[in-house]
């Protein structure tokens, strides 16, 4: 096991993703507080560490269950190519969990100062939630990214948990407008799911369900446009409600990208799809950091 073949099944081309909830809650809760310093690093961490504990964990399920096969159509990583036993993939896994919650008690501290209260045990339980969510894709007996409920979980975890928890561990309040741009991510997150489930249809049948599997080809692409029209539903209908410049639509100039992006997903198919995944990544990142602006 090496450091490159490590790099490789940690998948860092998706970490954007999952920190665009995290600076969209962040940039929420600046709308009333200015967030610690301490907090924020340990929040981005935290962050960090459960994607790649996400992704180290889909490798070793799929692995395990006979679905990464050399006819795979995405991305080719460490165990696949031989560069990493399943047992040095599960001492890695072991490490990032560990490393999840030390960083996730670290970011708990810095914004309670405590981790005897309601609100940090609250927290707590939260992130013991994250960590199995991010395990359990595809790995374990009974995988509920294997029963065609991956969608619910991303949309949960990666828009919801992830943008409301940030506002909430950054300033101690919550706004119900701020589930918009919450789901609007959420959306968006659930679409860069289905591109790859659309992509891997094929190797997919075998061993799993997906929801583009119980739609089809064509209807997971009817799907897939209701995601990213409702991600920018919510978006707008959150800018639309509270603000009060030309400045609060400045992530409106990601929708060209956007709109690139589905324009690709109706127009390909299998391997060609795969650029239409970076894609979509980084033009949700894109909308978070000129939310964040």
């Amino acid at each position: 096991m090496t450091l490159k073949s490590c790099l490789k099944s940690m998948r860092l081309r998706t970490l954007p993703l999952s920190l665009s909830g995290t600076v969209v809650g962040i940039a929420m809760a600046s709308a009333t507080c200015t967030p610690e310093a301490g907090t924020v690093i340990t929040l981005v961490a935290t962050t960090i560490l459960l994607q790649i504990l996400s992704n180290l964990s889909n490798e070793l399920g799929d692995t395990l269950h006979g679905t990464d096969t050399a006819d795979r159509q995405g991305i080719r990583y460490s165990i696949m190519d031989g560069e990493m036993t399943v047992a040095q993939m599960k001492r890695l896994i072991t490490a990032v969990a560990i490393s999840c919650c030390i960083s996730g008690t670290a970011m708990i501290l810095f914004s309670f100062r405590t981790l005897l209260a309601t609100e940090p045990l609250l927290f707590i339980l939260l992130g013991a939630a994250a960590i199995w969510a991010a395990m359990h894709y595809t790995l374990g007996k009974n995988p509920y990214g294997y029963r065609g409920l991956g969608d619910i979980f991303v949309f949960i975890f990666f828009g919801l948990v992830s943008t409301l928890g940030a506002s909430y561990i950054c300033s101690h309040t919550l706004s119900p407008l701020w589930s918009l741009p919450a789901c609007g991510i959420g959306f968006f997150s659930v679409g860069v799911l289905n591109v790859n489930n659309i992509r891997d249809m094929k190797t997919d049948a075998a061993t799993r369900t997906t929801m583009a599997l119980r739609l089809g080809a064509h209807r997971a692409r009817i799907y897939h446009t209701v995601l990213i029209a409702s991600g920018w539903a919510a978006m707008l209908s959150y800018s639309a409600l509270t603000a009060t410049s030309l400045c609060d639509w400045l992530y409106a100039a990601t929708l060209p990208l956007f709109v690139l992006h589905l324009r690709g997903v109706w127009t390909r198919s299998d391997r060609s799809l795969d650029p239409m995944l970076p894609l979509l990544v980084m033009s949700t990142f894109a909308l978070a950091l000129l939310f964040l602006i």
